[in-house]
């Protein structure tokens, strides 16, 4: 089988938990994101419709599969690439649910083998492009570097960034990163894509108003209207996706679980349409 065959194989989905923060360069507390997200999603306070009319409850190509049972330290790095790479064998596109920014580097990893020609699309405050961060190769802050270095993304394209440092600029231009800042940011700016994309969302691109449940409050950021657009917009095959950084200990009312919920079941429709129409 060639390496990029597989992406024409299979009409599933699965959502798989990755409950990992363990190089959160702040808080803890992303680990337990993944299931406080399906609580909310299954409350009975919204029902299983995304605004395409999909139904995501009965449709039998999208399937939950658990959480990944994972050690520490850097062998957790492999155990999610190893974890990600059947499903992507089988033809299944992932919707992961973290655990923090650095789950996205293993991801990627396996998705290399099956899509060598991937554009990223990253919606998020930061830019994750420190070379290290307290001496961590593997932080939260790192994983876009990471990821440009292994040649895992034949684009990146980072929208939402109002973080930038003089570093992580010097980082971007490096690795050819196309950078939309949020102060320069207007309505489905530049967001055409050429093959197959993967999206990975950190709920900090929302601005504290909407998503208080993040680690890193960073004001100025996106409506959740302005963000579920941007995914529903999404032109370009989605073959996968992450949603990261939500942190429930920070979340007491429980809205940012309920957002991030809402942008799980858009993201789910949004592939599902896509497969449908296969």
């Amino acid at each position: 089988m060639k390496r990029n065959e597989v992406s024409r194989q299979g009409k599933t989905i699965g959502v798989m938990g990755i409950p990992w923060d363990e190089n959160s360069s702040y808080l803890r507390g992303a680990a337990k994101g993944p299931d406080c997200i399906r609580k909310a999603l299954h409350s009975g306070s919204a029902n299983y419709f995304a605004e395409n009319g999909i139904d995501i409850s009965k449709d039998s190509m999208l399937q939950d599969l658990g959480n990944m049972r994972l050690s520490s330290g850097e062998e957790v790095v492999s155990e999610i690439e190893n974890a990600i790479q059947p499903l992507l064998a089988k033809g299944t596109r992932v919707i992961s649910l973290g655990g923090d920014h650095a789950v996205t580097f293993p991801i990627l990893r396996a998705y290399n083998r099956y899509y060598p020609d991937l554009n990223l699309l990253h919606i998020d405050a930061h830019p994750d492009l420190y070379n290290e961060y307290d001496g961590n190769l593997l932080s939260n802050a790192c994983p876009m570097a990471r990821i440009m270095e292994h040649k895992l993304a034949k684009r990146l394209v980072q929208i939402g960034i109002r973080t930038l440092t003089r570093h992580q600029r010097q980082q971007a231009e490096r690795f050819g990163v196309e950078i939309i800042e949020m102060r320069k940011w207007r309505k489905y700016s530049s967001l055409m894509f050429d093959g197959p994309m993967y999206l990975s969302v950190d709920m900090d691109a929302l601005d504290p108003a909407f998503a208080p449940g993040v680690s890193h409050f960073e004001p100025g950021g996106f409506s959740t209207r302005e963000l579920l657009s941007i995914i529903q917009n999404i032109q370009a095959p989605l073959v996968g996706a992450d949603i990261v950084e939500f942190n429930p200990s920070r979340d007491s009312s429980g809205m940012t679980a309920m957002t991030a919920a809402k942008i799980l079941k858009e993201i789910a429709a949004q592939m599902l349409g896509q497969l449908q129409h296969q």
